[in-house]
């Protein structure tokens, strides 16, 4: 196998890991969503929260190519019924239909990963680096209730 091939199927097979990292963070609320741009990147992290039973999210995009929030200030606080992790191949290959037309696509432009997170307000991001962060809930950390 070609390092291209491997290459491109490491970063298919993260998206398929997210997603399924991702699956049960439906009920969820999101609890903030941070925007930052440097010299060296733009970011988006969304930060996820259910309670003290289950273990905080935080999804961070580097690399951004469509940001949509809709209400940004709505966003927080807001109900997930929904969250899908898509990958989105280079060209030649198709995108599915609802992901095409968000970013104008050339044979420059590198595979990419979207997230979208649908409630009562929606996320809507295409960036070119995904990673998620799980912490340990209260209940797995073992730790007592009251200090």
């Amino acid at each position: 196998m070609s390092d291209a091939v491997e290459a491109e199927d490491a970063f298919k097979n993260r998206c398929l890991r997210a997603a399924r990292m991702l699956s049960p963070c439906v009920s969820y609320f999101v609890e903030r969503v941070s925007f930052e741009a440097t010299d060296g990147g733009d970011y988006v992290d969304v930060f996820l929260r259910e309670g003290p039973h289950k273990p905080d999210v935080v999804i961070s995009l580097a690399c951004l190519h469509h940001v949509g929030t809709g209400d940004a200030i709505a966003v927080q606080d807001s109900f997930i019924d929904e969250i899908l992790v898509e990958h989105l191949p280079r060209l030649p290959h198709p995108w599915p239909d609802d992901a095409t037309g968000l970013i104008d696509r050339s044979s420059d432009l590198p595979e990419l990963v979207r997230l979208r997170i649908a409630g009562p307000s929606q996320v809507d991001v295409v960036a070119s680096c995904l990673t998620v962060y799980t912490a340990v809930s209260d209940d797995e950390a073992g730790l007592p209730l009251h200090g």
